[in-house]
């Protein structure tokens, strides 16, 4: 890691990773080499560790520490304070993982034959998170996910409704499920994180070319290229239940699996939840429109689990075969179809049918990374959203959003902004 990385890294409450790399005692012949594999996400806890000891068992010099931790990002930072960065980890792509990447924590896959056979636009999504340095892919996309809508099939199959195409076609469904008495969309604002996921297509659907590497320039503001997108959303948030803020992720996934709303605004990767509570229908999903021109439909669609390992560590070649050991294509769709995810392997799919309506995105390789993925935490995001889908002050609203951002992006230590400014 450089000097500059160092600092950078010291700004995140972490100091140098390659400190912690002498520290403990090197395995003796006799014993197998220990490795920490640090791993987020609380619905794939049995999955990793089933993997991890089918993994032992054919690498039997080598013990995988699965470390199962509750708040991932609050967690890491931890681990970096205290000089001890995990040796592997799985970690969601977003803004708190550029951050990560931006700061040379993790180590560099650019060029490795870890990445052969992994989707290109996959590798780019998570390259415009943040990365050590220009041209680094500080993390291998493993399983990603899509948001846009989900939708009731057979309700839509007995009005006779298809899937909309275009903007128009998607409020033109809305209206007319509200004229039938059925809620289009069910609102789920009590948990403000969840109007980022129709936020995200409309963003990315409608704002200008580049437009984040002008944002963290400094040459465009969220009140010049985000106020279509979100007069759009305030648009399908008047097609919802009475007192949206009224009901958060679980009561939405509930009713939506209930049957009353046709239609939940959120992405695939709540499939799971509202399977869980048994629904009679066929969960459907669509890439949500943002124009009127489906040609520029696109899918939004991040890397739900990136893998990555920490810079400079000491089990380099242990650390590899077990990556290795976790790409193999069996396992990433072993993975995505309990999950409900999108395999990242070239060649690969998951025809699990909530996805069915998003594949020929993904075939086509029409996907774009979430646009709330270039925030960090410092800049509250889903509150403000939430406050305007409630009041409906949309100048408020892009102001305070430009200025949280700017107040912020001073540092401009990640994402587009990192690499530009490298």
């Amino acid at each position: 890691m450089s000097r500059e990385g160092l600092a950078r890294a010291a700004g995140l409450g972490a100091a140098a990773a390659t400190a912690a790399a002498l520290a403990g005692c090197a395995a003796s012949a006799d014993e197998p080499v220990e490795i920490v594999f640090f791993q987020f996400k609380p619905e794939a806890t049995e999955f990793f560790a089933d993997v991890a000891t089918r993994f032992q068992e054919e690498n039997p010099d080598i013990r995988v520490t699965v470390d199962n931790v509750p708040s991932a990002e609050t967690a890491m930072r931890i681990r970096l304070v205290k000089e001890d960065p995990p040796d592997v980890l799985t970690f969601n792509a977003n803004g708190t993982f550029g951050e990560f990447a931006s700061a040379g924590v993790f180590h560099d896959f650019a060029g490795s034959p870890l990445l052969d056979g992994v989707q290109e636009a996959y590798v780019e999504v998570v390259q415009d998170l943040g990365a050590g340095e220009p041209g680094a892919v500080n993390g291998i996309p493993f399983a990603a996910n899509a948001s846009g809508a989900l939708y009731n099939v057979e309700m839509f199959e007995e009005h006779g409704r298809e899937v909309p195409t275009t903007w128009e076609e998607l409020l033109e469904t809305a209206e007319y499920f509200e004229g039938e008495g059925i809620v289009p969309h069910f609102a789920m604002l009590a948990d403000a994180w969840t109007a980022q996921a129709p936020m995200a297509p409309l963003t990315a659907q409608t704002q200008p070319e580049d437009f984040f590497e002008d944002r963290f320039a400094g040459e465009t503001t969220f009140q010049e290229g985000w106020r279509e997108a979100f007069e759009k959303q305030a648009t399908l948030f008047d097609l919802t239940q009475p007192d949206p803020a009224a009901s958060g992720y679980e009561q939405g996934t509930r009713a939506f699996a209930a049957g009353e709303s046709a239609m939940l605004l959120i992405g695939s990767y709540a499939v799971p939840q509202v399977r869980s509570f048994e629904p009679d229908f066929t969960v459907g999903s669509f890439a949500l429109p943002a124009t009127d021109d489906p040609e520029q439909t696109t899918l939004v669609s991040g890397v739900d689990i990136v893998l990555a390992a920490r810079a400079d560590g000491p089990h380099h070649e242990e650390v590899e075969r077990f990556l290795e050991y976790l790409l193999q294509p069996d396992i990433v769709q072993e993975y995505a179809e309990q999950q409900v995810a999108i395999p990242t392997l070239e060649g690969r799919q998951n025809d699990d049918p909530a996805l069915a309506g998003i594949q020929e995105y993904i075939d086509d390789g029409r996907i774009v990374g979430f646009t709330d993925h270039q925030f960090i935490q410092a800049i509250p995001l889903g509150p403000l959203l939430q406050q305007f889908l409630l009041d409906g002050n949309l100048d408020a609203f892009l102001t305070e959003l430009d200025d949280n951002w700017d107040r912020v992006a001073e540092r401009r230590t990640w994402g587009l902004g990192a690499v530009e400014e490298q």
